[in-house]
């Protein structure tokens, strides 16, 4: 007995095919670049409320930009540590693979670092600490993991091993067996799991950092457990026989974070 994938055309709606200057285009809006775009609108909407209740601290304009150059470190940053860290061997065979984006490819692990290399800068622009801008942001990342992991669902993609549970779905491009729906998995955990972890604590805890180490053990913790049944990287399998890359590029995650939560520092100003 198995689940059978829903089959959701990716595809929500096409305006193509057409030519310009020789070259066919298909725009199209697909359910995967839907999905983020659900969960920028709604951590937009969160981090302006909080804005309007920091008393001046935050003003919408500021969120904006925020919300910009953090929209950037994803994009940026996701492609360019998939790229590295999963398909190194294709850049170095033709380094124009980085910027082939229509093919796919995301890296949570390198949006990150392009998210904190956007929040150094807000908080530079804006005359912030780090982490006042980090703790800012942290509770509402889950929202698009979230979301971004349904779009994986609908796409097929990212499966899990094969199992014998009653849940394991067959899925178009993971063969005969069915599978782990991972993806699911993760919208669980990494999604709504986390945000309501994240929302329970940041009402808890005035630290400074406190929230954005939570946010990391939170997230590395999820990550690890769901590797356990999710499909290794084919390029790359397990490492030592035993771990994904995922769970390798967790780790430190887990263990700055604990660092953040424990470290003693004082409260807020």
């Amino acid at each position: 007995m198995a689940l059978s994938f829903p089959n959701i055309d990716p595809v929500i709606v096409s305006f193509g095919p057409f030519n310009l200057f020789g070259q066919t285009f298909e725009p199209a809006l697909r359910w995967y670049g839907f999905t983020y775009l659900v969960g920028f609108v709604a951590a937009m909407w969160l981090l302006n409320r909080q804005a309007d209740r920091s008393k001046g601290v935050w003003s919408r304009e500021q969120v904006s930009d925020l919300l910009f150059y953090g929209f950037l470190g994803v994009i940026l940053g996701g492609r360019v540590g998939y790229v590295l860290f999963y398909h190194f061997d294709y850049f170095l065979a033709s380094p124009m693979y980085l910027f082939k984006i229509s093919e796919g490819g995301m890296s949570f692990h390198g949006g990150l670092m392009g998210v904190i290399a956007a929040m150094i800068y807000i908080a530079w622009k804006q005359k912030r600490t780090f982490f006042a801008v980090a703790d800012m942001v942290a509770p509402v990342v889950p929202i698009g993991l979230g979301a971004g992991r349904i779009g994986n669902f609908i796409n097929g993609e990212l499966w899990g091993r094969t199992t014998d549970l009653p849940w394991g779905m067959v899925f178009p491009t993971g063969g005969p067996d069915p599978r782990h729906p991972s993806q699911l998995y993760q919208f669980a955990l990494e999604g709504v799991a986390l945000f309501l972890l994240l929302y329970w604590f940041s009402k808890r805890t005035d630290k400074v950092g406190a929230v954005s180490g939570m946010f990391l053990v939170g997230y590395g913790i999820f990550r690890i457990m769901v590797e356990t049944v999710r499909q290794p990287d084919a390029q790359l399998g397990l490492y030592w026989g035993l771990m994904t890359m995922g769970q390798i590029l967790s780790i430190p995650m887990v263990l700055i974070g604990l660092y953040l939560i424990f470290r003693k520092q004082g409260k807020q100003q």
